[in-house]
């Protein structure tokens, strides 16, 4: 089933920066109404979407790891446009590192941001979605695919929205509500500029096997939401050959795959560990 978004209330977590905002100038364009919540200020992304006639934007500040400030944003957006058809849980954060070398409230707050934000941001959302017959799209990873180092707790939250996600679209199915979950892999925006200039990291990157080392421009990763959001996807792969890898997924979380990044691992972890380490001295010299 495919329907248009145009005259639709789509709400976008995580919107005044990267996927988020390009998401949103993506549904704008097609006559969305397009609101954008960040614990950043969106008004200035809000300000730049395109209009179509009778469409109208919104920026609010909402912190997704808070319930009580995204209720306020909703009870907003509900006294702005009566209510909600789309919900895009994308706000997220990600920071390289291994477990040894990460700071363990750092990670806890990925998994508090990435996981438990978005189901925060669903349990907001979720009756004014249904009452709409509406959908959600969960923003996963290509990092649930596959086993690497030095993004654990990121994996794991990713792999924690894709399994909340299918239990989701079970729950909701006899309510009318489509759920879809996004694998999106490298992706052009200030997350992975930050991650691209570790040398460990961008070598890492260049060592993984395709399609999980492809860079997709962010125009083109919205634009794959938006027509996903459109056909009421059950899962947007980005790139789409993503799709082929999560039928055989268990290739990148076996034994055999083990072994063969456990080889590179063994030169790879120490390097990602002392360049961390390198530049925490240096940020706190």
């Amino acid at each position: 089933m495919s329907t248009s978004i145009n005259g639709k209330v789509v709400v976008i977590t995580g919107g005044a920066s990267g996927i988020g905002a390009a998401t949103a100038h993506a549904a704008a364009a097609r006559g969305a109404h397009v609101v954008l919540l960040d614990r950043e200020d969106p008004h200035a992304v809000a300000a730049t979407l395109p209009t179509t006639p009778g469409s109208r934007h919104l920026g609010l500040r909402a912190d997704v790891t808070d319930s009580a400030s995204l209720l306020s944003a909703v009870e907003a957006v509900i006294d702005h446009y009566g209510c909600i058809d789309v919900v895009v849980a994308n706000a997220g954060v990600a920071e390289a590192g291994t477990v040894a070398v990460s700071d363990v409230e750092t990670l806890a707050r990925t998994v508090e941001v990435n996981l438990t934000g978005l189901i925060r941001t669903v349990h907001a959302t979720l009756e004014h979605v249904c009452a709409q017959r509406g959908y959600f799209l969960l923003v996963s990873s290509a990092a649930a695919l596959k086993n690497v180092p030095g993004g654990s707790a990121y994996a794991a939250s990713k792999a924690g929205v894709e399994a909340f996600g299918g239990a989701l679209r079970l729950e909701l199915a006899h309510r009318g509500v489509g759920v879809g979950v996004a694998h999106p892999a490298w992706i052009r925006t200030p997350m992975y500029s930050a991650q691209n200039s570790i040398d460990a990291v961008r070598a890492g990157i260049e060592k993984l096997p395709w399609p999980f080392g492809v860079v997709t421009d962010v125009g083109e990763c919205a634009d794959a939401f938006v027509a996903g959001i459109e056909a009421r996807s059950r899962k947007i792969y980005v790139p789409a050959a993503l799709a082929a890898v999560d039928k055989v997924r268990g290739v990148f979380t076996g034994r055999l795959w083990d072994v063969v990044v456990g080889l590179q691992a063994s030169a790879t972890v120490p390097a990602l560990e002392r360049e961390i380490r390198a530049l925490r001295a240096e940020a706190s010299a």
